[in-house]
């Protein structure tokens, strides 16, 4: 059996919190407490990593872990990136400017992203169809990043399975170093 840890990242509300206890065998580890940030009408943010993970038919482990959204606890995203295979990026299309957001992302994990695969994953997109998954596309390029990009519902276990699979197929495709 082997073990493969995933980064699921993202602004607050974005739905790592969500996503990872979609396909979690066992109710996950999570960190939240009470939000104080009056910029956001979320009754509980995660303040230091949530956790949970589940078995892949070949006997193989994956297991999620979290960051929080507030960009004051980004000292915990890179510890948290470490040892990583893989990141998720989650993006809220309801926020004022989602690509805006998806920059901080792409910013702060840019060493990282030059080593392992990433899937960036756009929820409420039916709700709100700008930006459009052709936008996000067009923010990576001038980031010179090639990255799928999936509308996804994080409490649809597909949707998140999708996320890792398409991880796991850029391993698979040789595209990263293991």
């Amino acid at each position: 059996m082997r073990e493969y840890k995933i980064l699921f990242t993202g602004t607050m509300g974005a739905g790592k919190t969500t996503a990872i206890g979609t396909v979690s065998e066992e109710a996950p580890i999570v960190t939240d407490v009470f939000n104080n940030d009056s910029s956001h009408s979320k009754t509980f943010t995660t303040v230091g990593l949530d956790f949970g993970q589940f078995t892949l038919d070949n006997g193989d482990r994956i297991r999620m872990f979290g960051t929080p959204g507030q960009s004051r606890f980004d000292f915990l995203w890179k510890i948290l990136a470490k040892n990583a295979i893989g990141m998720v990026i989650l993006a809220d299309n309801s926020r004022p400017d989602p690509l805006a957001d998806l920059r901080i992302y792409l910013e702060a994990f840019a060493e990282d992203l030059d080593i392992m695969p990433c899937t960036i994953g756009v929820g409420r997109l039916a709700e709100h169809p700008t930006p459009s998954l052709d936008d996000y596309i067009d923010e990576l390029a001038r980031h010179d990043r090639m990255l799928p990009v999936l509308e996804v519902d994080v409490r649809e276990r597909q949707d998140v399975l999708l996320l890792i699979d398409t991880l796991l197929a850029q391993l698979e495709a040789g595209m990263f170093g293991d």
